[in-house]
């Protein structure tokens, strides 16, 4: 990488230093590099440009797309983004300029209300898909009774004349039904939802897509409630699937596009933290209709619709992806709703031009891997498992979401009131202990916030699994403790209680954070939707067969099961994860530069014997080398380039 350091990048540009030879070729030379990073370094695409050529590609990307009144600011922007770590040393810059660049840093949480509002709405969004899926957890104990598919005998004795299964063929049979319409969302999800994402998103953008999710996720509820058989519940938990869908693709890449780089994890992981307040919310409405009657069931499934209401009416009022805007070649319309989520013009630009700059250099990485820019799906597909930088960001955010349903976290959530009744509880204490899940869920989701950019995406992971293990295993064994001993109870809830904590701040919020912001622009729908289709697809396993499991296993072999899972994962999550903390979404194409087989060997002859060497032996002086380098930004502006700019002449060679 030594021999690219000092070669422009021309970034939007139709004017080339002619003293410059072959730009072309070295342009190639720069996309061979970011393709197969071997040194792991972290470049600026716009480092080492001149700056006179800087100013002359700022005035052809203003003329292009009619940008001309900005044009003083797209300047200022390009120069800081160019060298961030120096804005203080930029003569262009006032001091009102360099006192908003400084609160970056020193008042990293300040910025427009619009953009909280577009996180506050998405939270939303998210808060629906957590209700959805509680929803189904308390109707278990009755819908299948209520729609002629019992899956237990009824109780011995049975004063109250209920009904049941008469056969144990029957009951297998039944258990698979069960476990089928619980999982009929996420199978519509993994085959078709996450699919029609990448069109739906191409043609109606990130608001479009999640106002066509809120409509669904308003109308299946509804028709859940007032199904009459089974096979019209599936049907309508179908429909509820493509709602579902859209809105884990579209949300947390929409989150992630209008985040600011110093926050984007924490406000990304807010789709994780209002998820669980969702699930809080369904536990809450399992509760409050647990003794209504027969139509209980109904009513815990409908009232999902009540969140998606303000959905519905608020996601207009939000400007859209500048990204989506970006990829689109709605350049102003970029720039003002840039202009919205920031907190001056000058910030806006600079993202603005920066944006352009990676998106050139996209393409150039498309076009050298031999692949035509296409808005085909198939073929963006195809590339995902093809094209270097993204075969690796395919696999970490799999990695990732494998892992989410590995762990072992939506057998409790499908399924904790059926959990905790066979640990000897009646409806209600088994509701009530599922409402305790979801609290805790969502109480021990806020750390995340403050630590997921500080302590990033990989640390949390790698501390939280191993504790995930241990817990849920203690949680399995403690059903060998006699039913009638009032610790039996005690021990399942408290152990499932601190796997949940446990999980929260971790596994919780990273799978849709990461994945969101893995991906470059152009392949960012379509690799958003393979990790959603992953995701659920391992979560329609989950759901299918946990009742067939529960019933041949036993709760202490199927825990035990899921422990093993998060020990497996854990040494995943260990060789193939990349970090991507405190990285811009176009820094990362850096990032999944360097090959697979480096980051595992740095992982496991580097910072695993410097881990034992510092915890293990306690030598507190051992230091682990770092595998990204940033690209050194040195100051180096010449006087003549500062007379050119002052004066409005360019340099001439």
């Amino acid at each position: 990488m030594a021999d690219i350091k000092t070669e422009p990048v021309v970034a939007g540009a139709t004017v080339h230093d002619e003293k410059i030879a072959d730009p072309n070729s070295r342009r190639k030379s720069s996309v061979a590099a970011l393709t197969d990073n071997t040194t792991g370094e972290i470049k600026n695409p716009l480092l080492g440009i001149p700056k006179h050529q800087l100013l002359q590609d700022v005035e052809a990307f203003a003329n292009q797309y009619e940008l001309q009144d900005i044009k003083p600011y797209l300047i200022k922007g390009a120069l800081v983004a160019q060298s961030p770590a120096h804005a203080d040393k930029i003569p262009e810059l006032d001091d009102e300029d360099r006192r908003v660049l400084s609160e970056e840093a020193t008042h990293k949480w300040k910025h427009p209300k619009i953009l909280y509002l577009t996180i506050i709405l998405n939270s939303i969004a998210a808060a629906i898909q957590g209700w959805d899926q509680t929803g189904s957890n308390g109707a278990n104990l009755t819908f299948g009774l209520a729609l002629g598919i019992p899956d237990a005998p009824p109780p011995d004795p049975n004063p109250l004349g209920l009904g049941g299964c008469m056969s144990a063929s029957e009951c297998n049979k039944n258990q698979w039904l069960v476990g089928f319409v619980n999982s009929s969302p996420y199978i519509a999800i993994c085959l078709f939802a996450a699919w029609i994402s990448d069109p739906v998103n191409e043609y109606l953008g990130r608001r479009g897509t999640i106002f066509v999710a809120a409509i669904f996720s308003v109308l299946a509820p509804l028709g859940s409630g007032v199904s009459q058989t089974w096979g019209q519940l599936v049907a309508c938990r179908v429909l509820l699937g493509l709602g579902m869908g859209l809105k884990e693709v579209t949300v947390p890449v929409f989150s992630a596009e209008v985040a600011p780089t110093n926050i984007r994890g924490g406000l990304v992981m807010s789709w994780q933290i209002w998820t669980a307040f969702g699930i809080l919310l369904g536990t809450c409405a399992n509760l409050v209709f647990v003794d209504v009657g027969k139509i209980a069931w109904r009513l815990q499934l409908a009232s999902a619709f009540v969140p998606a209401i303000p959905l519905v009416l608020g996601i207009w009022f939000v400007p859209e992806s500048p990204r989506w805007l970006m990829k689109k070649k709605r350049v102003a319309k970029a720039y003002k709703s840039l202009l919205k989520l920031r907190s001056s013009p000058l910030q806006a630009a600079r993202d603005l031009y920066f944006i352009n700059a990676q998106l050139v250099y996209e393409e150039e990485l498309i076009e050298q891997a031999g692949f035509v820019k296409t808005s085909n799906m198939f073929t963006r597909f195809i590339e995902l498992f093809t094209i270097p930088r993204l075969r690796r960001a395919t696999w970490a955010s799999g990695v990732v979401m494998i892992a989410q349903q590995m762990c072992g976290i939506n057998i409790i959530a499908f399924y904790s009131s059926t959990i905790f009744k066979q640990s000897g509880a009646d409806n209600v204490t088994a509701l009530l202990a599922s409402f305790g899940f979801g609290l805790v869920n969502f109480a021990f989701a806020w750390p995340a916030v403050w630590t997921i950019d500080t302590f990033g995406r990989r640390g949390l992971l790698l501390f939280t699994f191993p504790n995930m293990c241990w817990t849920l295993l203690a949680a399995g064994m403690s059903y060998y403790i006699p039913s009638s001993s009032r610790a039996h109870l005690g021990l399942v809830t408290f152990f499932i209680y601190v796997y949940d904590a446990f999980y929260s701040p971790g596994e919780g919020p990273v799978p849709f954070t990461y994945s969101a912001e893995v991906f470059p622009l152009s392949h960012r729908e379509i690799g958003m939707s393979w990790a959603v289709a992953t995701n659920n697809f391992w979560a329609t396993v989950v759901s299918l067969t946990f009742p067939r499991q529960l019933a041949a296993f036993g709760v202490q072999g199927a825990f035990g099961f899921y422990a093993g899972m998060n020990a497996l994962a854990f040494m995943m999550i260990f060789l193939c994860l990349y970090e991507t903390k405190q990285r811009s979404l176009e820094q990362l194409d850096y990032v999944f530069g360097v090959p697979i087989h480096k980051h595992a060997s740095y992982q496991l002859f580097t910072v695993l014997p410097w881990w034992v060497r510092r915890y293990i032996f306690m030598r507190k002086g051992a230091v682990c080398p770092e595998l990204y380098h940033f690209e050194e930004d040195v100051w180096n502006q010449s006087e003549e380039d500062t007379r050119a700019v002052s004066t409005g002449v360019e340099k001439v060679v």
